[in-house]
């Protein structure tokens, strides 16, 4: 089978589309015909510390073409999306619990952005975020894929407002457009002033912050009493802050963490099966719909790349297989 192989080379990450061997599904698992993977931002961080032995990509979406001894949640020729590794191939093994059946109306590729950005959303905002119906969220990095599903579920769980940040004017008019309230250029320092006067200096109940480092003592100041605090991402590529207690205890601030990296198969198959329960019904009938910013074949994987890692997406950008 063919698949896309990761290298890195002066500190840059690669691509090469090549021969590999076929997987085979253990007794817990299912082999998926592979239609649809997309791009994720936090592949990339682990691929720095430990390559994969053959393809990359962390989801897929397909046709189940073979069950394990103990599957039983899926049958062949059932439609099924999924965290999995080496999505960026022909066949890829999934283990069955982390499966998410696909609905009749949805397409393969938009099916591919659901496993990691839109689960991740979902588990940001609502398992740990506890949204509720007429709250306010602020979403650095709005125009990011898990900005995007982030604004997408907002808008569909009733939010009083949605506040985005990006570096780009041209993002933010296209996402007014999806729903988007508030766009503001996320520059450090000016980002606490801007959110208070669209708020009346209420604050934001929840900010999703996809940014890191750079903005977050902007997002403290922007967040409500009882405000929660989502940290994803780093794309700002600095990691590490000075906390101020009393801020938090003041305001009774929330601040957790979303990653799948260290949680077992027990708990990722949980999330999946919230969000299955929760939030598939609403893409199912199309009230909610995953952004595709641009579809690449699998042969222009590295140009697919270089397409995400140069910020010009606005949603997520997807490999078809």
């Amino acid at each position: 089978m063919k698949g896309a192989v990761p290298s890195v080379e002066a500190g840059h990450i690669h691509w090469r589309v090549t021969e590999l061997p076929e997987p085979k599904a253990g007794p817990e698992q299912i082999l998926l015909r592979v239609r649809a993977s997309s791009i994720n931002r936090g592949e990339s961080v682990l691929l720095r510390t430990k390559l994969p032995s053959g393809a990359g990509g962390i989801d897929a979406a397909g046709e189940v073409v073979a069950v394990g001894s103990k599957a039983s949640r899926f049958k062949i020729g059932d439609r099924v999306a999924g965290r999995c590794a080496g999505g960026f191939a022909e066949l890829a093994i999934m283990n069955e619990f982390e499966g998410i059946a696909i609905p009749p109306d949805v397409g393969f590729e938009q099916a591919a952005c659901l496993p990691v950005s839109f689960v991740v959303a979902h588990d940001a905002l609502v398992v740990n975020g506890r949204f509720s119906p007429g709250e306010t969220v602020l979403i650095t990095g709005v125009s990011s894929a898990v900005g995007v599903a982030a604004l997408g579920l907002a808008r569909h769980l009733r939010a009083r407002i949605v506040i985005g940040t990006s570096r780009s004017a041209k993002k933010l008019d296209k996402l007014k457009g999806f729903g988007l309230d508030v766009g503001l250029h996320s520059a450090a320092g000016e980002l606490a002033a801007a959110v208070n006067k669209a708020t009346a200096d209420r604050g934001a109940d929840i900010a999703i912050d996809t940014v890191g480092a750079a903005l977050f003592h902007d997002i403290l100041d922007c967040l409500a009493v009882d405000g929660r605090y989502a940290t994803i991402g780093q794309m700002s590529g600095s990691s590490k802050v000075e906390l101020d207690m009393d801020a938090f205890a003041m305001r009774r601030l929330h601040l957790f963490g979303v990653s799948n990296r260290l949680r077992t198969p027990a708990q990722k198959a949980a999330t999946a099966q919230r969000f299955a329960t929760e939030i598939m019904p609403a893409i199912a009938n199309g009230q909610v719909r995953p952004t595709i910013d641009a579809v690449f074949p699998l042969a222009e994987v590295e140009a697919a790349h270089r397409h995400v890692y140069a910020d010009q997406q606005v949603g997520k950008v997807v490999i078809r297989i």
